[in-house]
C-alpha cells in the first residue's frame, strides 16, 4: 500500500519535473492518481540517474538493481521506490514495460543516434510508449486495441519533445532527429552540432516531425473511449496539452534552436476544460474504427507484454542485458582513454 508520506514527496517530484503531466493529472480520479505519480516520480528519478551521472553504465545498472529490489518487495528505503514497489503489487505491472523504459535511457546513454523515423519511434516506444503502457495497466484496462492506441500517443508525445528540444539537445551534443531527413534536406549532421543553426531545411524536418506527431494524436484518440470514464478526462488533457507544445512551436516558424516553445497556465487551463468536453462527447459519439487499427511495428511488443495475452509475451529482459553490456563496454574504454591521457604539467 502506498504511504501518504511517500505520495506527498512523488507529487513534489512531478510538480518540479513535468508540469505537463502534472496539469493533466488533476484530472484523473485518484484511484489513477496516486499510482500515476508514483510511476512517474519513479520514472523521473530514473531519467534523472542517468542524465546527471558521467558514468552512464553503473547508473542504469544500479537502476536495474532498484528495479529489481521493488519487484521483490523490498525496495531502497527511498519514497519513489517504496511507492513504486507498492505500485508493482497493487497492480501486477508486467516488468517488461519499465524495463523497456531502461532500456531506452540506456541507449540515450549511449549518445545512439536514430537513421530513420521507425529507428526514433523505437526509441520513443521506451522512454513513452511504455509509459502509456503502463497507464492503462494502472486504468485496470488490457484489452490490446486501447493499449496499442495508448502507445501511440506516447510515440507522439515524445516526436513532440524531440522538435522542441532540437537545440538544446544539440548544444549538449545529442541528436534525435532522423538522419536520413537531415540528408535528404543537405544538412551535415556533425557540422549541425558543432555550430546549430535555425536553417529553411531544419525548419522543414521538424515540421516534418511534428506532422508525424499529429497524425499519432489524432490516432491515439480512439482509444480514450476504451478507458473508464474516469479516466478519459485526464488522457484527453495529456493529448492537447503535449499537442499544444507543437503548436506554440509552429508559431515560433518551427524555430527551436533558438527558441524553447512555452505553453502558459491559462492554455491549460483551456485544455483541461475542452478536455473534459471530449471526454463528455465519448457517452455519445460512436466508437471509431480506428481504435483497431494496429500498432505501431515499434509499440507491438509493449502491447502484447501488457495485454491480456501478456503470457505469450518473450522475455524482454535479453535485449536490456545486452544493450548495458555495450554501455558498459563503452564506459570503460572511455574511461581508459582518459588514464592514458598525459597530465597536464606546469612550468616553475
Amino acid at each position: 500500500m502506498m504511504q501518504p508520506k511517500d505520495m506527498v514527496h512523488c507529487a513534489e517530484a512531478i510538480r518540479d519535473g513535468s508540469r505537463s503531466f502534472h496539469a493533466a493529472s488533476k484530472l484523473l480520479p485518484r484511484k489513477v492518481r496516486d499510482p500515476a505519480l508514483a510511476l512517474y516520480a519513479f520514472c523521473r528519478l530514473a531519467d534523472d540517474a542517468v542524465d546527471l551521472h558521467a558514468e552512464k553504465a553503473d547508473a542504469v545498472l544500479r537502476l536495474h538493481e532498484r528495479l529489481d529490489l521493488a519487484y521483490r518487495g523490498t525496495p531502497r528505503d527511498a519514497p519513489a521506490d517504496r511507492a513504486f514497489a507498492a505500485m508493482i503489487e497493487e497492480f501486477g505491472m508486467p516488468r517488461e514495460l519499465p524495463e523497456a523504459l531502461l532500456e531506452g535511457l540506456a541507449w540515450d546513454a549511449m549518445e545512439r543516434r536514430y537513421a530513420t523515423l521507425s529507428d526514433l519511434r523505437a526509441y520513443s516506444a521506451r522512454v513513452a510508449s511504455a509509459v502509456g503502457a503502463m497507464m492503462c495497466v494502472l486504468m485496470r484496462v488490457r484489452d490490446a486495441d486501447a493499449l496499442a492506441r495508448a502507445c501511440d500517443l506516447g510515440v507522439a508525445m515524445q516526436l513532440t519533445n524531440i522538435a522542441r528540444d532540437v537545440g538544446e539537445d544539440a548544444r549538449e551534443g545529442r541528436l534525435y532527429l532522423p538522419t536520413d531527413w537531415l540528408i535528404d534536406e543537405g544538412l551535415e549532421v556533425d557540422g549541425f552540432l558543432e555550430k546549430p543553426e535555425m536553417t529553411m531545411a531544419l525548419r522543414r524536418v521538424i515540421k516534418r516531425l511534428l506532422r508525424e506527431a499529429d497524425a499519432l494524436y489524432l490516432r491515439s484518440e480512439a482509444g480514450v473511449a476504451a478507458l473508464p470514464l474516469s479516466s478519459r478526462p485526464g488522457i484527453f488533457a495529456a493529448r492537447y496539452i503535449y499537442a499544444g507544445i507543437g503548436s506554440q512551436l509552429r508559431r515560433l516558424d518551427m524555430d527551436s534552436v533558438s527558441n524553447r516553445a512555452r505553453t502558459t497556465g491559462a492554455q491549460k487551463i483551456g485544455w483541461l476544460m475542452l478536455s473534459l468536453g471530449r471526454a463528455a462527447g465519448t457517452l455519445v459519439m460512436p466508437r471509431s474504427s480506428v481504435i483497431h487499427a494496429r500498432p505501431l511495428p515499434e509499440t507491438a511488443y509493449l502491447v502484447e507484454a501488457a495485454s491480456d495475452l501478456a503470457h505469450r509475451a518473450p522475455d524482454w529482459s535479453d535485449a536490456l542485458y545486452s544493450t548495458m553490456a555495450t554501455l558498459r563496454a563503452r564506459d570503460v574504454t572511455q574511461a581508459t582513454q582518459r588514464q592514458a591521457r598525459p597530465r597536464a604539467t606546469g612550468v616553475a
